[in-house]
């Protein structure tokens, strides 16, 4: 029978409900759903009351199966209410028949909340560190049944429900319960297993229905074009990664060799059908090359998950979900994993600086402006058309850095590098005068910006030792890595985007002309020490039509190899860590695409290999050399020998670490060969050539010093060496 037939009891001392909330649960717009929904005291009775579709008898079980009572169905949508055989409320389940068979359900709405108020106290703080565990969708077992517990944040929502595989997508089955005090929503429902999609279906504070939401926290996604996300077990993952990260932790990283290889996962190589690796196959390719090519860390563009492919990953809509491009998550802790047992660091790309617009994601997700700002002045990217985060709400702060210490403990990785950081510190970034809101200052820093920055920099050093920090920075805020507690953004390096600019723009020139543009190679030296820097060649400068590496060299094929050669060496030298994106280390002619594989086929040539034996090389002569790293971030490791001779293009500097020998480093930048070139070294002796970029393996003309120099004092007391120059070559000699 159903309420509007005519027979309707009203509440009275049998508690039962009324048809106005029958009708509320059945449309699922009541106010409070727990407050009426599962097991309560009714007088001396104890109800029980069920919303099952399809459901035509409900008999009332314990969770072990002893028989409660049967329960009137008071709707034929599915609506049950009795009275049962308990004394006090507990959790049940609910033994459902139709003309089809039997089902069991437990009984979500029987079972209290699982978030406690000392999560709401840290939350609304804002110190709550492991939200990660809290927040999203967790398997658990609560009050002795086994299933999973979501959470999410809408305070401004009327309603919030779970819609999955496990409930039809009905919004009314799994209406949360608000936790008023910080405007998360709640429910625990037994029996979900891993594995199943599921959205939040959100009423706005108007009763509007808005789009279906992925779970901010979602630890898995459905692989595109699909936006669910997916319940998911904890990682179950062995880690044999104690000594690696013993050693990171004990050590000063500025002081230890960093060359990172920069990697798009989705393109680096493909299957021969052309779909992307798994993250096993990666791991079965990826981390033996970069273990021979001699790099420290892998670097990738973020695998967040991400909608769009042409956007690298740099548009995120599940911050906490390894992209389900690769496989399951499980499948990046292997590789993570598998990385560290052989020495090398894994850096991810990580996007706090914006995010994409796309219905299912962020964007006024629960019918207001809740991660992001609703003035478009501060909420909207006019480069990117996409949303800023409102780093001055505490929720949102909450949310980005318990993102960044997820990474760290549940998939250890090495470090984060911060993307678009220029983009958060300032709020006239790319935008013209009356587009921007001042700060209460008056200025136009974003001081909301530079404290999430300085937070979360300060949480992820303090509870991960050995953790790196690099910011994408492009312009001159001062102490970007200088420590917080200095006045300082906290990070741990840099990107030396000047030096990038500067000597890409110098070797882009025909050398003829470099003579007049010398200062473009010496002027980084007055700034080198002000930070902790990468020195980055990544991906920004093989797109958008900006051609390959190789490409970007002046003169013809045999000039533009060696030009790259002398480079990468002059780079190896130069003081700052290294960064090098995939494919230039062989010299990739082709402009890099995210579509398709790298073009491993050059190899086969002469000039394409030698470059990559060369990148080896520098990766080897760099980390086995102490001069070379271990004061790579400070003055006293690096002295001029030569920077004045513009006439040639030549460049000579001394790289030093206290009780190691010396290395200088020689580059011509000219395609003249010069015999008995004098340059200035500090000790007399023999100087051992450690590198020559002109040396036949690496596809040069084999010109050289046949192994060695001699310094000698000159008739006025200098100490000099009469040197060969190889043609647009960079040598590096150490003192024996």
């Amino acid at each position: 029978m159903t309420p509007s037939a005519g027979k309707d009891p009203e509440p009275a001392a049998s508690g039962l409900l009324s048809a106005l909330d029958i009708t509320a649960i059945l449309s699922g717009t009541h106010e409070d759903p727990f407050a009426v929904l599962g097991v309560h005291p009714a007088g001396k009775a104890i109800l029980a009351r069920c919303f099952i579709p399809d459901a035509e008898t409900v008999t009332v079980e314990t969770l072990v199966g002893k028989e409660l009572g049967t329960l009137e169905r008071r709707d034929d949508a599915g609506f049950f209410e009795g009275p049962i055989a308990l004394k006090k409320p507990q959790p049940v389940r609910y033994r459902a028949r139709n003309q089809g068979g039997e089902w069991i359900v437990v009984d979500p709405y029987s079972f209290g909340p699982v978030l406690g108020p000392m999560d709401d106290y840290y939350i609304r703080e804002g110190s709550h560190l492991r939200l990660f565990d809290k927040m999203g969708a967790h398997p658990i077992e609560h009050d002795g049944a086994r299933g999973y517990h979501f959470a999410v944040w809408a305070p401004n929502a009327r309603r919030v429900s779970v819609v999955g595989q496990f409930n039809d997508w009905d919004g009314r089955r799994h209406v949360m319960r608000l936790r008023a005090d910080t405007g998360i929503w709640e429910i625990f429902i037994p029996g979900v297993e891993g594995g199943l999609a599921y959205k939040y279906e959100i009423l706005d504070r108007n009763g509007t229905l808005l789009p279906l939401k992925a779970d901010p926290f979602a630890r898995r996604s459905e692989l595109r074009p699909n936006t669910a996300s997916m319940t998911t077990p904890e990682i179950a993952q062995t880690w044999d990664d104690e000594a690696h990260r013993k050693h990171w932790a004990s050590t000063d990283a500025r002081r230890q060799p960093i060359s990172i290889y920069e990697v798009h996962a989705g393109s680096w190589q493909r299957r021969d059908n052309g779909e992307m690796l798994s993250w096993d196959e990666l791991a079965d390719r990826l981390i033996p090359y970069c273990v021979d090519m001699g790099f420290t860390h892998i670097e990738f563009l973020p695998i967040s998950e991400f909608p769009f492919d042409p956007s690298w990953g740099y548009q995120t809509t599940g911050l906490y979900a390894p992209t389900a491009r690769f496989g399951e998550p499980e499948g990046f802790a292997r590789f993570v994993n598998g990385c560290h047992k052989v020495g090398i660091g894994v850096i991810l790309d990580w996007v706090p600086a914006h995010f994409p617009t796309d219905e299912h994601g962020l964007r006024w997700f629960d019918g207001t402006a809740l991660y992001e700002h609703e003035d478009p002045r501060q909420g909207f990217h006019p480069d990117w058309n996409t949303a800023i985060y409102n780093f001055g709400r505490q929720e949102v702060l909450s949310f980005l850095v318990n993102n960044a210490l997820y990474w760290a403990e549940k998939f250890h990785v090495d470090g984060l590098r911060v993307d678009a950081v220029a983009s958060m510190l300032y709020l006239d970034y790319s935008r013209k005068h009356g587009e921007w809101v001042p700060n209460e200052y008056g200025g136009n820093e974003n001081l909301e910006a530079v404290r999430f920055l300085q937070t979360m920099n300060t949480e992820i050093y303090g509870s991960h030792k050995g953790i790196l920090t690099i910011a994408e920075e492009s312009t001159s805020w001062p102490k970007v890595s200088h420590p917080v507690h200095a006045g300082g953004l906290g990070f741990g390096f840099k990107w030396n985007m000047g030096f990038m600019h500067d000597t890409l723009q110098y070797l882009s020139r025909e050398p003829v002309h470099r003579k007049f543009h010398h200062n473009d190679l010496t002027f980084g030296l007055l700034y080198a020490f002000s930070e902790n820097f990468v020195l980055p060649l990544s991906h920004d400068e093989v797109v958008h039509g900006k051609g390959s590496l190789i490409a970007k060299m002046a003169g013809d094929d045999w000039q533009k190899f060696a030009n790259l050669r002398a480079y990468y060496a002059f780079m190896w030298g130069y003081p700052g860590k290294k960064l090098l994106f995939m494919g230039q280390e062989f010299a990739q002619w082709r402009e890099w695409s995210e579509d398709r594989a790298l073009d491993w086929n050059l190899l086969e040539y002469h000039l394409h290999e030698g470059m990559r034996r060369l990148v080896r090389d520098l990766n080897g002569t760099y980390r086995a050399k102490p001069a070379l790293h271990a004061r790579d971030c400070e003055g006293d490791g690096f002295e001029w020998l030569l920077a004045d001779d513009r006439d040639n293009s030549v460049f000579a500097w001394l790289r030093k670490a206290p009780g190691e020998k010396l290395v200088a480093v020689i580059t011509n930048f000219t395609p003249v060969y010069r015999e008995s070139y004098a340059i200035p070294l500090p000790v007399e002796g023999r100087w051992k050539e450690i590198l020559n970029t002109d040396a036949e393996i690496y596809g040069g003309s084999g010109k050289g010093n046949g192994g060695a120099v001699h310094a000698k004092k000159n008739t006025i007391g200098a100490t000099i060496a009469s040197i060969t120059l190889p043609p647009l070559a960079t040598l590096m000699l150490e003192q024996e």
